[in-house]
């Protein structure tokens, strides 16, 4: 495949993998990690969720644009990319998760 197709390819796998954060945190709907709290408590982990990705935002933000640069110049690989975006992804939602817990815990 061409250039172009593996930086669209990286780019959508960024945009969706961010969105999915992003709604995971919107209210109403009750979705992980907050489902596993009592219903009394719900509202409050998403407030902390919502908070938790917008405070981790500009950090995803600036990993890929360190990505893109790095394909660009052809230090990394499409599939390296790929792979390196996808740990990146669960890495850092295993953190916040992690944060949320605490957070939750002092309430």
């Amino acid at each position: 495949m061409n250039q172009s197709w593996w930086n669209l390819t990286a780019v959508i796998v960024c945009v969706t993998g961010m969105a999915s954060v992003s709604l995971a945190a919107a209210p109403p709907a009750v979705t992980p990690p907050c489902d596993k709290y009592p219903p009394a408590k719900q509202s409050r982990c998403a407030e902390i969720w919502k908070e938790l990705n917008q405070e981790d935002g500009p950090l995803v933000a600036q990993f890929g644009l360190d990505q893109q640069k790095r394909r660009e110049e052809g230090k990394i690989t499409a599939q390296q990319h790929l792979g390196e975006n996808m740990a990146f992804i669960k890495q850092s939602t295993e953190k916040r998760i992690e944060r949320l817990k605490e957070r939750m815990a002092k309430d």
